[in-house]
């Protein structure tokens, strides 16, 4: 009997010690996985749906609901206006589409800077931004920057005219960096030809359209086309033509004024005498 209760406490200590083992091999193998599903669960990016276009679109094609659909976009990259319900996209209803204001590549999001507002035209009414006024400058090759403006381009204005007193002409910037949204009567900002344009279109507020105003009726308008990256600020630029040909301005020097001199004469004989007197107020 000794012997049988001794093979049996020798066979249960080797089945608890295999059962702790394989205790110990599952919980490795369920932390392991758990540490697994964490780390992957980290990796999850969140995403929020935007539309985008199922096909290109040019400038003027109708935005419509066929043209579109919802997809999802990382939700910390999403873009600034985009949209992201259909009622933000066509709140006046699908039958009321939004038209491009500029080449839009399929699968690429839609946002409000890229569509008019819903039935508006592609006009340049559309492209105007709030509190701001569409101003047309008369312009010829030479003063357009040869035909190679485009809307959306910035350009400085300058003015060329006599001020007053003075006897020669002189150019003054007059406003830096704004706007075109129109080059005759095209607003589409991806026109590949140059086009020697008779009139631009500027973007710019009520203040700047009165002093553009006056500048035009009073003097000649000519362009400056600045970089698309040139974010500097152009300080005050005047020039007459002493300055351009580096003539120094003579200044004339008053002479002063000579003290008058009273006399009177007199006659003794053959002699005439002359005698200095005060001289009257």
């Amino acid at each position: 009997m000794r012997i049988v209760f001794g093979l049996v406490l020798i066979v249960g200590m080797v089945m608890a010690g295999f059962a702790v083992k394989m205790t110990k091999g599952y919980m490795s193998t369920y932390q392991a996985q758990l540490a697994e599903e964490r780390a992957k669960q980290s990796l999850i990016i969140k995403t929020e749906d935007i539309y985008v276009v199922t096909q290109q679109l040019r400038y003027g094609d109708r935005v419509t609901s066929d043209v579109v659909k919802l997809i999802q976009w990382p939700a910390n990259s999403v873009p600034k206006g985009a949209f992201k319900t259909e009622k933000d996209l066509f709140p006046e209803g699908t039958n009321v589409p939004r038209i491009a204001l500029r080449t839009i590549e399929a699968l690429e999001p839609l946002m409000t800077v890229k569509v008019t507002r819903p039935g508006e035209d592609a006009g340049v009414a559309a492209r105007l931004s709030k509190g701001m006024r569409a101003f047309a400058i008369r312009v010829d090759v030479s003063t357009g920057v040869s035909g190679f403006l485009r809307p959306g381009d910035k350009v400085d204005v300058y003015w060329t005219g006599s001020l007053p007193g003075s006897r020669s002409d002189v150019t003054k910037l007059i406003q830096s960096s704004v706007e075109l949204v129109a080059i005759d009567q095209m607003a589409d900002g991806e026109r590949q030809t140059p086009t020697v344009a008779r009139t631009v279109t500027v973007e710019v507020s009520p203040q700047q359209v009165a002093a553009l105003a006056q500048a035009q009726s009073t003097g000649r308008l000519s362009l400056s086309l600045v970089g698309r990256n040139d974010d500097t600020i152009t300080a005050d630029v005047e020039i007459d033509q002493r300055g351009l040909l580096g003539i120094e301005e003579v200044k004339q020097v008053a002479e002063a004024p000579k003290e008058k001199v009273c006399t009177v004469r007199t006659r003794k004989g053959s002699d005439l005498l002359e005698t200095r007197i005060p001289c009257p107020e």
